[in-house]
């Protein structure tokens, strides 16, 4: 009996030993990440088939929360850098490719034919004419609408989209009706950014918003004036409330056929939802063009995946981008996230009628904004939606928003 129990603990010993030695054998990358729970559990799963189509690599993910990570970033980057980090597309990664922080991956690109997979969101990777990560997902803004609504109102129901002039004339139907014709909810701000960014999108195009919000235009420019001269036709049929409450209390809104349209993130859907909508009586759609023959851009929060300057397994590190960014990848990960692929050769639930449409929408796009609070700086993103919010109140002070604006990007942008 003795002699078995030696006999068996000699063999654990070795057993231990020899798994040791596998482990030891192994490369080892190193990830920094932010992931809530859902998020998590899709990308260790995604990590597990990476490690099996490369069984010579050990993916070491070290996940921290969203708001220390911020935090966190600024240090491991500078002392202790992993072989792959989080972030996000835009300027919101700029300082880091500035600083000298994240590194070139134009090859990633080239070598597995991503200038074309991931077209759509080719712009926002690109500074200086390089790519500096891979974007792995993302979700649309545009107009989530109540067919009820529109019905209500005498309309028919925009789901092939509407041009500009066309929504503002049915804007005046809605006043007529009672209805709202556009819902938010500027109490938390951040809403009435998006109705912002596509007014500017639209009126002046992609390389002029991203100038913008780089600080390169005046906001005292008659351009910037241009766009509040749209905003303007628009602000006599948003919610007259809107300061008072927060986005939920606009969903409310709009489920409840008291208004028409609003300018959100996918991620309300759910929302409408839980309200009592159905895919029968809520659409989605666009935003309208503004601007004859500009490129349609969209309004994308895009997630990506980075290899700091100080990455000690680059080639590895190379391995992952691609294989993040590759089609099967990015349609397993976004299944399992709710969200959308950002290669337009991934697939996505048919049965979702709104995944479908951003898909198409997103992978169809010119060009991707990350979103007001992310493509600029935040004293000036700041500043910016409590231009925003102000001028939806009272658009009689636009002209010492401006001025305000201005001043803060003299001092922003230094």
């Amino acid at each position: 009996m003795v002699r078995y129990a030696r006999g068996a603990m000699a063999l654990t010993a070795a057993l231990l030993l020899s798994t040791a030695a596998v482990a030891q054998d192994k490369r080892i990358l190193k990830y920094n990440a932010d992931y809530d729970p859902i998020p998590l559990a899709a990308m260790e799963a995604l990590i597990a088939d990476f490690e099996a189509a490369n069984p010579d690599v050990d993916v070491q993910l070290n996940n921290f929360d969203h708001e220390g990570y911020k935090t966190a970033i600024r240090n491991f980057l500078t002392a202790d850098a992993p072989d792959l980090a989080n972030w996000y597309a835009g300027n919101r990664m700029a300082p880091f490719v500035n600083a000298g922080q994240f590194m070139d991956v134009t090859d990633v690109w080239e070598a597995n034919g991503l200038n074309e997979a991931l077209a759509s969101a080719k712009a926002s990777m690109t500074i200086d004419g390089k790519q500096w990560g891979v974007p792995y997902t993302y979700y649309q803004w545009g107009i989530y609408f109540n067919r009820d609504a529109y019905k209500a109102a005498g309309l028919e129901a925009p789901d092939g989209g509407v041009t500009w002039e066309q929504f503002l004339a049915n804007c005046e139907a809605f006043k007529a009706a009672g209805i709202d014709c556009l819902t938010t909810g500027s109490k938390a701000l951040w809403p009435v950014a998006g109705i912002f960014d596509y007014l500017s999108l639209r009126t002046n195009g992609y390389e002029w918003h991203m100038d913008l919000t780089a600080g390169k235009v005046a906001w005292t420019d008659d351009s910037v004036k241009k766009v509040f001269a749209e905003f303007a036709k628009l602000q006599p049929y948003v919610t007259a409330n809107h300061a008072a409450i927060d986005w939920q209390d606009a969903a409310a809104l709009l489920v409840q056929g008291k208004a028409a349209n609003y300018v959100m993130g996918n991620f309300a859907v759910g929302t409408f939802k839980e309200g009592g909508m159905t895919n029968d009586n809520l659409g989605f759609m666009v935003f309208p063009e503004i601007t004859p023959g500009i490129p349609r851009a969209e309004e994308a929060p895009t997630d990506t995946i980075h290899i700091p300057a100080g990455a000690q397994n680059v080639d590895d590190a190379k391995k992952f981008l691609a294989f993040v960014a590759s089609a099967d990848a990015q349609t397993k990960l976004n299944a399992a996230l709710g969200q959308l692929p950002t290669n337009k050769n991934s697939t996505v639930a048919a049965d979702d009628p709104f995944i479908s449409a951003g898909f198409e929408s997103l992978s169809s796009a010119y060009a991707l904004a990350q979103f007001f609070d992310r493509d600029a700086p935040a004293e000036m993103a700041k500043a910016g939606m409590e231009g925003f919010q102000e001028f939806m109140v009272k658009p009689e002070n636009l002209d010492a928003i401006l001025e305000r604006l201005e001043s803060v990007r003299q001092r922003v942008y230094q």
